[in-house]
């Protein structure tokens, strides 16, 4: 049985929900491989991104040959090589974000589908990979972006958080504790909330403003006062927001990743505001262009009529649909997954460590383990 498709009324139908998870499933490959775009990488992050939006979407059976090829590229540490081309590693190197998501998808069909055979099976790839991940936490709380690159990346720890509450909950589903997860989780959220002057600094990128937000470990007055400090540098009325602050260039995946943030922070106004003006990244087959550049301080920003990349991606087909799920809600129609961005379905947050060394002291240990499962 399929789910329902959701939709928002005014911006987007059922019907076009279902034309774009349909743009996604002809890019997929043979191999379920979802890369970004026909000919593109896969990255494992952006993969699982669209095997949401598939199962959101209708693609059922698309979606689930797309959680199959994820173990299938795996390496015995638990992490997943950056880049893959038809099938084959292009950029060896294992990033923590990419390594951690697979958490949030599986959740995510765990809501939609509660198929627990699914879970069983894709959780021991899960568990090595948030092991791998936690293994390359460092002092402050952050996580290296690689095991050979010693920066952390705020956009990226963020989502680890959120893919760690994920993991958290799955665990919990099987009766199979982390606490070792939740720990680092503690460790991370307090850094993100308040040591971000120690993350590398990528603060152009509106990515690393919004993220926190979006992960779930900064929420409340303290979120709106972060997205209130910079939302005049990124978000151009009407048109989206600029993937970087320094040039006039909209992207739809960073709109509708803004979208769900305010969507969690219960800002609907701004957030269906800002889904409409996305829409005209959309294309005639229901996919939608990656970014639009406009002539910066004409009158009602007319355009070079330039959509640059010149290329439907995948990613933000995914962030298209999974935004439209989570205002849907409330909006027009939703599926059970449509608060993981919302982080209402995860494990609750995790207990706040603000400490520089490996290890918890003991007084921590037994709150933890006090903890409602």
């Amino acid at each position: 049985m399929q789910p329902d498709l959701p939709f928002v009324d005014g911006i987007l139908s059922a019907e076009q929900v279902a034309a774009t998870a349909r743009s996604i499933a002809r890019v997929q490959e043979a191999s379920g491989a979802v890369p970004w775009t026909s000919g593109e990488h896969v990255d494992i992050w952006n993969h699982v991104e669209a095997a949401m939006a598939l199962l959101v979407g209708g693609e059922v059976e698309a979606a689930e040959r797309a959680y199959a090829f994820v173990p299938t590229m795996q390496r015995p540490d638990g992490s997943w090589p950056m880049k893959i081309v038809a099938g084959e590693v292009d950029d060896a190197r294992g990033e923590v974000n990419m390594s951690a998501y697979f958490a949030v998808g599986l959740w995510h069909h765990w809501l939609v589908r509660r198929d627990l055979a699914l879970v069983r099976r894709c959780w021991p790839s899960v568990r090595a990979g948030l092991d791998w991940v936690v293994t390359q936490q460092v002092p402050f709380g952050g996580i290296n972006w690689t095991p050979t690159e010693s920066f952390c990346l705020l956009a990226g720890s963020s989502s680890i958080y959120q893919s760690l509450r994920a993991g958290v909950a799955l665990a919990e589903l099987l009766d199979e504790p982390q606490p070792e997860w939740e720990l680092a989780g503690g460790r991370l959220g307090h850094a993100l909330r308040e040591h971000r002057d120690r993350f590398a600094d990528k603060s152009t990128y509106s990515m690393d403003w919004y993220y926190p937000v979006l992960g779930g470990a900064v929420r409340g007055r303290a979120a709106r006062a972060v997205l209130a400090s910079r939302w005049d540098d990124f978000v151009v009325p009407g048109l989206g927001i600029r993937c970087v602050d320094t040039n006039p260039w909209v992207t739809g995946a960073e709109t509708c990743e803004l979208v769900m943030a305010l969507d969690a922070l219960g800002d609907q106004a701004r957030a269906l505001e800002l889904l409409a003006a996305m829409q005209h990244l959309r294309g005639d087959d229901g996919g939608y262009w990656t970014g639009w550049v406009f002539r910066e301080g004409q009158p009602e920003h007319e355009t070079t009529d330039v959509y640059w990349p010149v290329e439907h991606t995948t990613y933000t087909a995914a962030a298209v649909i999974l935004a439209v799920d989570a205002l849907g809600e409330t909006h027009g129609h939703a599926t059970p997954g449509s608060g993981i961005m919302r982080g209402t379905s995860l494990a609750a947050p995790f207990v706040e460590l603000a400490l520089e060394c490996g290890c918890p002291s003991a007084d921590v240990l037994p709150g933890l383990a006090g903890r409602p499962r």
